[in-house]
C-alpha cells in the first residue's frame, strides 16, 4: 500500500512528500529569479519577506529605468507571491521610486 509520509533518514522526522514549505533563503532566491525571469531584469535586493498561509510573499526591489548617475535611476517595488513550494502565484508593482529617494 502507498502512502505520502516519508521518513527524513537525517533527523528522524516525518513529513509529507512535496507538501513541505521551502526555507527562508530559498523562498528568497525564488522570489527574486523567478521575477528576473518574467521582468528581463536583475533585481536589486528583496526588501521584505513573510511566511503566508498559503506560502510566501516577497517585496523584490528593481532597477527599472537606469540613469546617469544612478541615485536618478527609477526603481520599482514588486510584491511577489509563491505558494509553499516556492511557484510563483502572481506579481505586482506596488511602488515606483527614484533609487536616491528616502522613505519619511
Amino acid at each position: 500500500m502507498a502512502t505520502t509520509d516519508s521518513t527524513d533518514s537525517k533527523n528522524g522526522k516525518s513529513a509529507e512528500r512535496g507538501q513541505g514549505r521551502i526555507d527562508v533563503a530559498t523562498a528568497m532566491r525564488r522570489a527574486a529569479g523567478q521575477l528576473a525571469e518574467l521582468l528581463q531584469c536583475e533585481p536589486s535586493s528583496v526588501s521584505a519577506l513573510k511566511a503566508t498561509d498559503d506560502g510566501w510573499t516577497a517585496d523584490v526591489e528593481v532597477v527599472e529605468i537606469e540613469k546617469i548617475p544612478d541615485t536618478t535611476s527609477v526603481m520599482a517595488s514588486y510584491r511577489v507571491s509563491l505558494d509553499g513550494q516556492g511557484q510563483l502565484l502572481g506579481y505586482e508593482r506596488i511602488r515606483r521610486y527614484s533609487r536616491g529617494q528616502v522613505d519619511h
